[in-house]
């Protein structure tokens, strides 16, 4: 399963059934679980640990040390979870001792080719990065969400849940769950409907995200007067509250 001419630590642990391609380097401290494949002329360095059935294409480099100024080559850590495709020449760091000190990918995402996630990101399931997508350090991307080819995200921005950022967004701002932004630097452009088509919401629930969206966005009103108008709906509907969570705990301000 093992190339003859990948080179393999000894200290690296493969699971059974692990792939690794030509020319492939396996550094010490590093764990892959069962059926990932490891194409040709990848490296991964540790401490880095793979859970089951990830395939990472070529040339990409995951677990490597931070380029931040601050990192000084510590035993940071990633940690990736199950079934996630990493596409060509994805570049993802470890953490960093100044933050968390851990980078965070979980279960079934998709980063396509040249993507890149910095030191101590934490992606939840399900994310798509399309080509060149590009998070700095300590960004959060919540589950479902979606980043379209290009787009940038600033350090310590948080992207909700199924939210949705165009091809080329530049986001500097935190943006809630279930909403579509656009441009440089990213606006509102109103809720993640078709996305939310597609994962079978209700047509209930995208209403109560569209009247929950008006009282953000659309009635002048301030964060804190949108959150109070916001509140009722929240209690009814676990969908717009977790909407208004993201709104509530945002520490950069939201996309307005």
């Amino acid at each position: 399963m093992h190339h003859p001419t990948a080179l393999i630590d000894p200290k690296a642990k493969l699971d059974e059934g692990v792939d690794v391609g030509p020319y492939s380097v396996i550094g010490p401290q590093v764990s892959i679980g069962s059926g990932s494949v490891i194409e040709s002329h990848v490296i991964v360095r540790g401490p880095t640990k793979l859970g089951k059935n990830n395939h990472v294409f070529q040339f990409s480099t995951v677990g490597d040390g931070s380029p931040d100024k601050k990192y000084k080559g510590e035993p940071t850590k990633l940690l990736i979870g199950d079934e996630n495709v990493i596409r060509e020449g994805v570049t993802i760091h470890r953490g960093t001792v100044q933050e968390k000190g851990i980078t965070r990918i979980g279960d079934r995402n998709l980063l396509l080719a040249y993507t890149h996630v910095a030191h101590d990101c934490e992606i939840e399931d399900d994310v798509v990065l399309t080509n060149q997508a590009a998070l700095a350090g300590a960004v959060k991307v919540g589950k479902g969400a979606i980043l379209g080819g290009y787009a940038i995200v600033h350090q310590f921005c948080s992207i909700g849940a199924y939210s949705f950022c165009a091809m080329g967004s530049a986001v500097n701002k935190d943006i809630p769950a279930y909403v579509k932004v656009r441009g440089n630097p990213a606006k509102p452009h109103g809720i993640n409907t078709v996305g939310l088509k597609r994962l079978g919401y209700s047509s209930k629930v995208i209403e109560a995200l569209k009247s929950a969206y008006r009282s953000t966005y659309r009635k002048r009103l301030t964060v804190q007067e949108a959150l109070e108008e916001i509140k009722p709906l929240a209690k009814k509907h676990k969908e717009v509250d977790l909407y208004y969570s993201t709104i509530k705990k945002a520490t950069r301000g939201i996309s307005r």
